[in-house]
């Protein structure tokens, strides 16, 4: 049994230190939130995670895990985590405040050699930086190193991701901490081993890296899904088509409402700012970011222009499934359900909401608005609504009954932000169905055509208005 100390009770903080437990551990959470560590105590986790709730009240009961605002349990630690947060400062840079507060109350109370571990996501260099400011601030003559191990848990399946991981990053220039950190994981990997040892500076890119590559691909398909729209190609068999390509793959290619969460857009930005320091430009990483940017305001565009014959957004009901970034989650930080809702309400709209999870988050973001009314359920957000749109891809609003859905509403439009939805089958249910990259049904596409063209006083025919979109621009 290892004596963990994790500083920092967040969401990583939070699930490493319960994993590390459930493998026989002891762990030692610490947080200056005396508030929070109350709370943990009491078996209230401060944000919606699967599973966790369950694994630290059974190891808080098994005596494996422990709450604490006491620094002095430092004393005992074999390994120490800094897993607290590093948001996002002026300019995209990192602030590292509670990096360093924390390494400065680690020194001041190690008394025994140890190994400290970085968890926190921080530009490379910051180890190195920490390792020296921890060594000023030494009150003793103690031994250490200092790694780093990045995380990378996902929203939603972080307990599974911490105990079955693809692969332990483990930045050392210790081969002491090396073998302590390979042996502390180990059990993580026991049928295949998956940790990778390399030299520190890599290890901290390589967090940033993977997140700028998973964001990449995703504002890749979305770019896709603006061409698929004006030349009549589907985004979906697009998507098979080049995921069949073993080169290629099949993750993290779905075109939708644009990416947000705690990591990404931050993590972008950071990794810019981190170039530009080293008069490095990345104008790749710039368009990740701005693809997705106007992404988050698709949505919208869509909306406007389908009410645009029918008086416009004022004063339209409308509903909107999904407001966390993801679904299993009840993180709102940066989703693109909040960049909708705020256009919608500037232009007029009455809004019904619905989110299985993150409706209390919501309300605290989104205050007392006449004009913003909390369901309880998606269907409760469908009555009286003139369009609905989906945005965070719940699992249950896959098989609601449609039937139910549409003759609650006073409107037929659909918006479906995440293509979960078969366009024929809703089309087939009465709806007007609205996707992304997705072209509408040719009877749509000429009824909608015909329409705007009588205005502008152009005629199109059926032969014409297959590939003829540009009215819809």
């Amino acid at each position: 049994m290892t004596e963990i100390v994790v500083i920092g009770v967040g969401y990583v903080g939070l699930v490493t230190g319960s994993c590390f437990a459930e493998m026989g551990h002891h762990v030692t959470c610490i947080d200056i939130d005396q508030e929070k560590i109350e709370k943990l105590k009491e078996g209230n986790i401060p944000f919606y995670e699967p599973g966790l709730k369950e694994l630290t009240e059974r190891n808080q009961k098994e005596k494996r895990l422990e709450f604490s605002t006491d620094y002095k349990k430092v004393e005992k630690g074999d390994i120490c985590f800094i897993s607290v947060g590093t948001p996002e400062g002026e300019e995209g840079f990192c602030d590292l405040s509670q990096v360093k507060n924390a390494a400065i109350s680690i020194a001041k109370h190690l008394k025994e050699e140890a190994v400290i571990v970085n968890k926190s996501t921080a530009p490379v260099g910051t180890v190195k930086m920490l390792k020296k400011l921890i060594q000023d601030h030494l009150e003793d003559k103690v031994s250490f190193d200092i790694v780093s191990c990045p995380e990378f848990l996902k929203e939603g399946s972080a307990i599974e991701d911490c105990m079955k991981p693809d692969r332990i990053i483990i930045g050392s220039d210790s081969e002491r901490a090396s073998r302590i950190l390979h042996r502390l994981y180990s059990s993580f990997t026991f049928n295949h081993d998956r940790i990778l040892i390399m030299d520190i500076e890599s290890a901290e890119l390589t967090k940033y890296a993977s997140n700028a590559m998973l964001a990449t691909r995703i504002s890749f398909m979305n770019e896709l899904s603006w061409v698929c729209e004006k030349v009549g190609a589907n985004i979906n068999e697009v998507r098979k088509g080049i995921s069949a390509d073993h080169r290629i793959g099949y993750h993290f290619l779905y075109a939708g409402a644009g990416y947000g969460g705690s990591c990404f857009p931050k993590d972008i930005r950071a990794l810019i700012a981190m170039a530009s320091t080293h008069e490095c430009d990345t104008p790749l990483l710039k368009a990740v970011e701005e693809i997705n940017e106007k992404q988050k305001k698709g949505l919208l565009k869509r909306v406007a222009h389908y009410f645009s014959n029918k008086g416009g957004i004022q004063g339209k009901t409308i509903a909107i499934w999904g407001l966390a970034f993801k679904p299993n989650t009840d993180d709102m930080r940066e989703a693109p359900a909040l960049t909708l809702i705020h256009s919608l309400l500037e232009n007029g709209a009455n809004l019904r909401l619905y989110d299985p999870i993150a409706m209390g988050n919501a309300k605290e973001i989104l205050g007392n608005n006449p004009k913003v009314r909390f369901c309880v359920s998606e269907y409760q957000a469908a009555e009286s609504a003139d369009a609905i749109i989906l945005v965070t891809e719940w699992k249950q609003f896959r098989f609601v009954n449609l039937h139910t859905v549409l003759s609650r509403m006073r409107g037929n439009a659909f918006f479906d932000g995440r293509n979960q939805y078969h366009p024929k089958e809703m089309a087939a249910k009465g709806f007007r169905y609205f996707g992304v990259g997705i072209p509408p049904s040719s009877t749509d596409l000429i009824r909608e055509l015909r329409s705007i063209g009588e205005k502008k006083g152009r005629r199109y025919d059926g032969i014409r208005l297959k590939h003829d979109t540009s009215l819809l621009d």
